[in-house]
């Protein structure tokens, strides 16, 4: 396509209840991603999210993506969206916008394959291990899942993924993770996310 495209090694999912103030903290311990997820949010709230989040990591490089929401992504000035199975589909997000990053929820490697020839620039591949961070999802996939649907394009890895887990994932051949509760639950979100960090390497 002719675009220049950093997908992020370690994404970091954000909500309106998380702490704010520790983005720049968490782009510093090594986390070049950021996700904009706040389902109960309207729209002119997730904006203003979303805003907020691009204001506090932009300038340090890292990547900011919006769930779901195109338009938000659009308006908030953010580098990209992530697109699940019911949202706007991957080729029309693609036409509307084809200088943003665009992801998709894959499950398999034909989920992948539809979703490259769809126009997404990743696969936001999960839920790999059981999570308690989203209601309703199926049951986990398991690093073999993982390592069968790679190479048609980046993996990110979601669902139950902490630092041993992590490296698990990228060894069976993700390109990177995506996290919530292993770095927002944790006492010491920062040190959690440095953990993440080291167990992908580079």
């Amino acid at each position: 396509m002719g675009r220049a495209v950093q997908i992020p090694r370690v994404t970091c999912l954000v909500s309106d209840r998380d702490d704010l103030s520790l983005l720049p903290a968490l782009v510093d311990a090594g986390v070049d991603g950021f996700q904009v997820r706040a389902k109960l949010l309207d729209g002119r709230a997730l904006t203003a999210l979303a805003e907020r989040v691009v204001a506090a990591v932009r300038p340090s490089g890292a990547t900011v993506l919006v769930n779901d929401r195109l338009d938000v992504a659009l308006a908030a000035g953010a580098d990209g969206v992530h697109l699940g199975r019911v949202d706007l589909p991957v080729a029309a997000a693609r036409r509307i916008a084809p200088h943003l990053v665009i992801g998709a929820t894959c499950r398999s490697r034909a989920d992948v394959a539809a979703a490259a020839a769809d126009g997404a620039d990743y696969a936001g591949f999960g839920p790999v291990f059981a999570t308690t961070s989203k209601d309703g999802l199926p049951d986990p996939l398991g690093p073999a899942a993982g390592a069968a649907a790679a190479g048609v394009l980046p993996l990110v890895a979601i669902g139950g993924i902490d630092a041993d887990r992590a490296g698990e994932v990228t060894a069976s051949g993700a390109h990177g993770v995506a996290v919530i509760g292993a770095i927002w639950r944790d006492p010491d979100p920062v040190l959690a996310a440095k953990e993440i960090v080291a167990r992908i390497g580079g």
